[in-house]
């Protein structure tokens, strides 16, 4: 596919919320760690499906069901050849990245026994951190996890030491939601397998910043959120190995994932059915699908030299405000800037930025292990996507002075 030159103008024109106020100033949408906003060809696409495909898929042969169906299909081999899996049935859609990473530790883990072992890092959301203690709880599981260091990366030396014959699965995060950390994802996976040992890759934060090829990382596991990726809520996909999906349970119980049932026994549907019990969110995985298509239109490599500059730019400028502090350091470092303003509360400057039409996120963003290791209460995170521009930086930096000179 040829790439669309990348011609920021043009890119922020589909996107009809950029077009709002907040009041009389215009919006700056810095909040895109938490999701990111649609383009129109999403949005019609939603409200196309609504208009002249809605019906429930997969059961009837009526009309509308089959086009439903096959629009399903069509999202779920558009998911494949972004990822770049081997097999269609190893894209399972998901409410998210909770769903998919809670649908491995209950399914995966049912396989384990007492003192097997599983590691995780000190950096992750908690959605990759509670779901692993309740099943280490559960079962009798040891849960380990890779400690941070002051720069805000991970102290990976320390896997070699605990890797043992009993450690199970490794699940970490790609790009910190926090910090904008990345961290060696191929590398690491590498070192895993070699340990015997499988790999859940966390890719909420990366896929819409970082091209990602499954069978290139070798992951066995891999989840993301389709509203990270410029597509709707309430749906995203767990790509699994097929050998280790078809290992492992279904997750929940209901219509599609079954072939038969009686009032003695169920006989389980094969991938990726098996894993999809119920009605899915249909217009969720249509339009994930065309979000996915409308992302591959563009070149990866000028998307992340425009975000690197967005921050670079903004983080010289943030440096030159007095008491302004910076978490997450790392060299190889994402569009994701963390900082606090000493003596002043995060929630304060992010209240008086909203006035100013500028959206941050403030707090500790799911992420409280972090904090506690920094010793603060949260930060505020200004993250940025391929729309935002140097000019939105500097509304942002004005504002910014603006709300540190009222509160000091």
């Amino acid at each position: 596919m040829i790439k669309a030159a990348f011609d920021i103008k043009e890119i922020r024109q589909q996107f009809p919320i950029l077009q709002e106020k907040v009041g009389d100033y215009p919006l700056v949408y810095f909040d895109n760690g938490a999701s990111s906003q649609k383009p129109k060809i999403v949005i019609d696409r939603i409200k196309h499906y609504y208009d002249h495909e809605n019906a429930n898929i997969h059961r009837g042969v009526h009309h509308l069901s089959q086009i439903s169906t096959d629009n399903y299909e069509i999202a779920r081999k558009q998911v494949q050849l972004f990822i770049g899996a081997e097999h269609e049935h190893e894209i399972i859609f998901t409410s998210g990245t909770t769903e998919g990473i809670n649908l491995v530790a209950q399914s995966f883990c049912k396989n384990l026994v007492k003192g097997d072992e599983i590691i995780i890092t000190e950096m992750e959301h908690h959605s990759n951190i509670v779901p692993w203690q309740m099943k280490a709880e559960e079962y009798g599981l040891v849960l380990k996890y890779i400690p941070l260091l002051a720069n805000g990366e991970l102290d990976w030396g320390k896997l070699d030491e605990l890797l043992t014959s009993r450690t199970k699965i490794l699940s970490f995060t790609h790009i910190s939601n926090s910090l904008g950390t990345i961290n060696p994802a191929k590398e690491i996976i590498a070192k895993a397998h070699a340990n015997g040992t499988k790999v859940l890759l966390d890719a909420a934060q990366s896929l819409q910043h970082t091209p990602i090829n499954v069978k290139d990382l070798d992951c066995d596991f891999m989840v993301f959120s389709g509203h990270k990726v410029f597509g709707p809520t309430g749906v995203g996909v767990l790509y699994g190995k097929e050998d280790m999906l078809n290992a492992m349970p279904p997750y929940k119980g209901g219509g599609d994932m079954i072939k038969s049932v009686t009032m003695e026994r169920t006989e389980y549907n094969e991938l990726p059915f098996k894993f999809e019990a119920g009605t899915p969110n249909i217009v969720g995985g249509i339009g994930l699908g065309t979000a996915l298509k409308w992302l591959s239109s563009l070149d990866y490599e000028q998307v992340q030299k425009h975000e690197a500059e967005l921050l670079d730019y903004a983080t010289k400028q943030l440096l030159e405000i007095d008491g302004a502090r910076i978490y997450g350091e790392s060299e190889n470092k994402c569009s994701i800037l963390s900082f606090l303003i000493e003596g002043i509360h995060p929630y304060d400057i992010g209240t008086l930025l909203n006035q100013q039409g500028i959206a941050v996120r403030t707090g500790h963003h799911c992420t409280q292990p972090v904090m506690e290791f920094f010793g603060i209460p949260g930060t505020i995170r200004a993250s940025f996507s391929l729309y935002n521009t140097k000019e939105e930086v500097d509304l942002f930096i004005a504002a910014l002075k603006k709300a540190t000179n009222m509160l000091k």
